[in-house]
């Protein structure tokens, strides 16, 4: 009997619209032969499956059932797709363990804490070979002194971002004074990315990214992207405008780079006790060719041009099998 899995798509931030994209290219790649995969929406007001005949089907939330025809659709597992909140900040996770269902990402706590990049980054200090640049990380009862407090700790140019936001919703490289508050005040504005503010000290180099996930015979870290730009940074136009930016997967590093990359995205994944997929985006500064940690993204885009596609296929996989394990490993974990 083929399993049913509920690829959970939609979320609460602008990261919306990409969750959409992602889903669809994963919906496409699963093998249904032994899946068969329902598509469920989540926003802020409804979760619902729309059938092939158009209709619209509300999710029973008492027990994530899909109530359809007559029937009641119990899921085997949740394949989350969710970017931002609540599918990458551990709300979803955590009603997912109060009822039960086994599901493919980090759990509610290692979500919960990712999804803060402050926080993460106390976390990571003291990895050997892990750089973190200087920051300031902004509360909302700070707002009226942010900018005052940001000169008193960092030079410019430096990065202002929501410090629980991703796809660089509501990020800015400020370069003058004057453009601090401005910025800020963005960032804070994010929609439901937690109403803090995190901003980093600028660091010059070359940018990368790197998959890693658990197999059955251990962590496996995937090819690294490095990510050119002409854009002032990797900003949201340049991961998802087509010709905005130049992506090399398996990257140009030296031997000796790549396996200190692949030492560090381990330790990152064990220190943070990840589970299924994430992605570690680093900066290898200028000079001294250190590895500075950027963040981690514990539900990584899954477009048909993101990184971990990219990344499975210069591995020598397809898509179709790199799902599939990460079905296979998220329901043994629970066995």
């Amino acid at each position: 009997m083929k399993l049913k899995i509920a690829l959970v798509t939609g979320g609460y931030t602008a990261e919306a619209e990409i969750s959409l994209k992602s889903s669809e290219f994963v919906y496409q790649q699963l093998d249904k032969s032994k899946y068969d995969v329902y598509l469920i929406t989540i926003t802020a007001t409804s979760w619902f499956f729309v059938a092939d005949n158009g209709v619209k089907h509300a999710i029973n939330r008492e027990d994530f059932t899909l109530p359809m025809d007559g029937n009641v659709v119990r899921f085997d597992l949740a394949f989350i797709m969710v970017h931002g909140s609540p599918g990458e900040d551990g709300r979803l996770q955590g009603y997912f363990d109060m009822i039960g269902l086994p599901y493919t990402s980090c759990d509610a706590l290692t979500s919960a804490l990712t999804m803060n990049k402050a926080y993460t980054k106390a976390v990571l200090a003291g990895i050997p070979d892990l750089y973190l640049a200087k920051s300031v990380q902004l509360f909302e009862s700070q707002r009226g002194e942010a900018a005052d407090i940001v000169f008193r700790e960092l030079a410019l140019p430096c990065f202002v971002k929501p410090n629980g936001g991703g796809s660089s919703i509501g990020m800015t490289k400020v370069k003058a004074e004057t453009e601090l508050a401005e910025a800020i005040e963005k960032a804070f504005n994010a929609a439901n990315t937690g109403r803090q503010v995190i901003v980093e000290a600028f660091v010059e180099g070359r940018e990368f990214s790197v998959g890693i996930y658990r197999r059955a015979d251990g962590l496996f870290v995937l090819p690294a992207t490095e990510v050119i730009t002409e854009r002032e940074f990797f900003d949201f136009e340049a991961k998802y405008v087509a010709g905005l930016t130049q992506e090399i997967t398996p990257a140009a590093l030296s031997a000796e780079q790549r396996d200190r990359i692949e030492r560090l995205v381990k330790a990152i994944y064990i220190r943070l006790n990840c589970r299924g997929m994430v992605r570690v985006d680093f900066f290898l500064e200028k000079d001294t060719e250190r590895f500075f940690f950027i963040e981690i993204n514990t539900v990584p885009g899954q477009t048909a041009q993101s990184f971990i596609p990219q990344q499975v296929r210069a591995a020598g996989m397809t898509e179709t099998e790199f799902y599939g394990e990460l079905i296979e490993q998220a329901l043994t974990a629970v066995r």
